[in-house]
């Protein structure tokens, strides 16, 4: 049997969504044997008996890197599935193979796609090329855009959430939660004025607000003083998680919180969150800006509040919306994670050839 191939070069870490994306995946193949192609920094993480781990990418020269390994796993003849595609994995891809790749070969998820003419005529050229490709999109529109290219083996595959945990069961409202990195288009500085409020309220309801920085351990100049906002805020319950967490401590932030997603509505429209998969695989309600992929999610499962109002007071009365029936909407949070964990990987399981399909 040959091993699955699995390429994800911005893997580095715990922080960020690929950890918990490949470990999904890699959860929903036990039983194969997979190869896992990551960052350098990613040497170490475990992901399971089956998974044999070559932690080789540097940022610098991660895409002529990309090019040898696809033209390598190519000519090996084993599935190639790419976790977080880009629009260069389909260029290197069709390069490094000199022809068309068979079907069954290439498997490219793509979280989301910014449209322009100039990368939709691309598309359409590449689908020419290589008609066999395989196509993931996370949502609706990412695979209405590449059938429009002329691509024909495209299917939904919504978020997967992480490996559900054991601590799915009811808990007590705790705290509010703002996780994972701290950004502007994320919502970071309604957090910080979020803080002042409840400061100058008095209300003395826990907030938790993770201030690590983006994919590659930087901050701007406005996250930096938006976190000084926050420690200056006054609010006496706040407490920053600056050091870097393991899975096991992050996934703990969940429970009996609810989560804040002010995300810039435009910015997520359609792009998914792991940070909302997350919380809902740990049935920890969620507060996302309305319009945004999340919001729609929570929507659908009545996990959570969709915010119109993108200003502190609008973010604080959805709290307490929350607030006044917890343990309604945990529950609910709680079914949304169990359907979203049915659903994972059946579109890309169901495609590979000999692999047994996880169900449940």
């Amino acid at each position: 049997m040959q091993p699955v191939q699995v390429v994800e070069p911005t893997l580095e870490g715990y922080s960020g969504h690929c950890h918990a994306l490949v470990s999904s995946l890699c959860h929903a193949l036990a039983g194969m044997p997979v190869e896992l192609w990551s960052a350098k920094a990613a040497a170490g993480l475990a992901f399971g008996a089956h998974v044999t781990q070559h932690a080789m990418f540097s940022r610098r020269l991660r895409l002529v890197q990309a090019y040898f390994l696809y033209r390598r796993l190519l000519r090996a003849g084993a599935p190639v599935v790419v976790t977080t595609a880009r629009r260069s994995d389909l260029v290197l891809l069709d390069h490094a193979a000199g022809g068309p790749i068979p079907g069954g070969r290439a498997f490219l998820y793509f979280h989301w796609l910014r449209e322009s003419p100039a990368k939709l005529r691309a598309l359409r050229a590449l689908a020419k090329r290589q008609p066999h490709l395989a196509i993931l999109g996370t949502t609706a529109s990412v695979v209405d855009a590449f059938r429009r290219c002329g691509f024909a083996n495209v299917r939904l595959l919504p978020y997967p959430p992480p490996p559900a945990g054991d601590d799915a069961s009811p808990a007590a409202f705790a705290q509010l939660l703002y996780a994972g990195a701290a950004r502007q288009d994320k919502g970071f500085p309604l957090v910080a004025d979020l803080a002042a409020l409840m400061a100058r309220e008095g209300d003395a309801t826990p907030l938790a607000v993770q201030v690590s920085a983006d994919h590659y351990g930087k901050y701007d100049a406005r996250t930096r003083a938006d976190i000084e906002r926050l420690r200056a805020s006054g609010h006496r319950a706040l407490r920053l998680i600056e050091q870097s967490l393991q899975p096991q401590e992050y996934a703990g932030l969940f429970r009996g919180s609810i989560c804040l997603q002010p995300y810039d509505r435009e910015a997520f429209r359609d792009r998914v969150s792991g940070v909302t998969l997350d919380a809902l695989t740990h049935a920890c309600p969620v507060v996302a800006t309305a319009g945004t992929w999340s919001a729609e999610l929570v929507d659908r499962h009545g996990a959570g509040v969709a915010l119109e109002d993108l200003s502190a007071g609008g973010l604080l009365a959805a709290v307490r919306e929350v607030q006044r029936d917890y343990a309604g909407f945990q529950q609910r949070a709680r079914l949304a994670g169990e359907a979203l964990n049915r659903e994972s990987w059946h579109p890309l399981l169901d495609q590979l050839p000999a692999t047994p399909v996880r169900r449940g």
